[in-house]
C-alpha cells in the first residue's frame, strides 16, 4: 500500500491567470505552444523542469486561461509572458486555489 506524501514535502503551486490581448481568437494549442516556447527561451529546460509549468486546457475560454506553476517561479513566468510579442499575453492574477483563480479571473462572475 502506498503512503501519501506529507503536506510539507509536496510541491507548493500557484495558478496564474492570463489573458490573450488580441482581436483574433486563438486556439488553446496555439497559445500553449507560444507560452511554453517563451518559457523555454527565458528559463531553459532545467528551469522549466523546476518550475513545473502546466497550461491547463480545460480552464481555457474566451482567450483567458490558467497556468499551474511552482510558487517560487511565479515572477519568472510573468517575465516570460511579458516577452511574448505576438499575440500579447498578459497575466491578470495569481491564486493558490484553482477554483478561486478560475472564478475570479477566467469566468469573471458578477461582471
Amino acid at each position: 500500500m502506498k503512503k501519501a506524501v506529507l503536506p510539507s514535502l509536496r510541491e507548493k503551486k500557484r495558478y496564474l491567470a492570463f489573458e490573450v490581448v488580441s482581436k483574433d481568437k486563438f486556439s488553446f494549442t496555439e497559445i500553449k505552444k507560444t507560452i511554453l516556447q517563451s518559457c523555454k527561451e527565458f528559463l531553459g529546460q532545467l528551469g522549466m523542469a523546476k518550475a513545473g509549468i502546466i497550461v491547463l486546457g480545460d480552464k481555457y475560454e474566451r482567450n483567458k486561461g490558467l497556468i499551474r506553476i511552482n510558487h517560487k517561479y511565479v515572477n519568472e513566468l510573468k517575465a516570460s509572458l511579458a516577452l511574448i510579442k505576438k499575440p500579447t499575453v498578459k497575466s491578470t492574477g495569481v491564486s493558490g486555489m484553482l477554483n478561486k483563480a478560475y472564478k475570479k479571473y477566467v469566468k469573471m462572475e458578477g461582471k
